[in-house]
C-alpha cells in the first residue's frame, strides 16, 4: 500500500535538531543573548504540537501579538489559549513568567526606597496597576528624605471609580510618622485625565494632609504606559 506524503511530516521536531540549535541546549552553551524571542518563549512552553515544535508554536504565538513581547505581555489567559498548541498550563507559565518580570521591575525602585521623580514613582506603580481591568487607588509614604516607609493599597473599586477613605490615608501617615504622600490610581478605561471627581478628592486629601503638616507631594493616574501628574501639570 503506497503512504500519501505530506509536506508537514518531514518537519524535524526539536528533539531531532542538532543539539546547538536546540533552545534549552543553545541557551546553556551561548547564554540568552543568542536566542530569539521565540526560542525563550519556546522554553517556556516546553513541548509544541504533533505537527509543530514549541518555537513553530512560539512563533505564531508572537505573529497574533505583531512580533511585540509587551502586547504579548498584556493577553489575558483566554486570549493565550486561543492559539494552537497552547494549553491552561502552558498559558499559565507564560503569565507567571510575565507576573515575574513586572514585580522585578517595581522592585528597582522599591529597594532603593527613595522616590526622587515622577518617573520613579511610575516605575514603581505602572506594574502594579496600569493594566488592571478595575480601578486601584494607592498611596506612597515617604519621610522628609523621601525614603518609602509603605506603597499600600487604600482602595478598589470598579471600571469607573473607587471609594476611598481620607481618614485611613491620614492615620496611616500619622502612625508610620510620614512627612510627603504621593497617591496612584488607574483609569481602566482609557484616558488618564483627571475626572473631576479625581480633582475634588485630590483636593480633599491634600487639605487633610495639610492640617497635620503633611505633605501631598503628588497623585498620579495610569493607564497601561501613559500617565498623567498633577504635579507637572501644576494642579497641587
Amino acid at each position: 500500500m503506497s503512504h500519501e506524503y505530506h509536506p508537514q511530516d518531514s518537519r524535524l521536531t526539536i528533539l531531532q535538531w542538532s543539539a546547538e540549535d536546540r533552545p534549552r541546549e543553545k541557551y546553556a552553551a551561548r547564554g540568552a543573548s543568542a536566542l530569539s524571542n521565540a526560542e525563550l518563549i519556546a522554553i517556556l512552553l516546553r513541548t509544541g504540537t504533533a505537527r509543530e515544535s514549541a518555537v513553530d508554536v512560539a512563533k505564531r504565538l508572537l505573529a497574533s501579538c505583531d512580533n511585540q513581547l509587551n502586547i504579548l505581555a498584556e493577553r489575558k489567559l483566554p486570549q493565550l489559549t486561543e492559539t494552537n498548541g497552547i494549553g491552561q498550563a502552558k498559558a499559565t507559565t507564560l503569565l507567571a513568567a510575565f507576573e515575574l518580570c513586572k514585580r522585578m521591575r517595581s522592585e528597582r525602585v522599591t529597594q532603593a526606597k527613595h522616590i526622587h521623580l515622577t518617573s520613579d514613582v511610575v516605575e514603581v506603580m505602572q506594574d502594579k496597576i496600569a493594566m488592571l481591568t478595575h480601578e486601584e487607588f494607592w498611596v506612597i509614604f515617604l519621610n522628609q528624605a523621601s525614603k518609602i516607609l509603605k506603597i499600600e493599597q487604600v482602595g478598589r473599586g470598579g471600571l469607573h471609580n473607587t471609594a476611598v477613605d481620607i481618614r485611613l490615608i491620614v492615620q496611616e501617615a500619622v502612625m508610620l510618622e510620614a512627612t510627603h504622600l504621593i497617591v496612584c490610581h488607574n483609569h481602566p478605561s482609557g484616558s488618564v485625565r483627571p475626572s473631576s471627581q479625581d480633582k475634588a478628592l485630590t483636593r480633599q486629601i491634600r487639605d487633610a494632609a495639610n492640617l497635620l503638616n503633611l505633605h501631598l507631594t503628588d497623585h498620579i493616574i495610569l493607564h497601561k504606559d501613559a500617565y498623567f501628574s498633577f504635579a507637572e501639570e501644576g494642579m497641587l
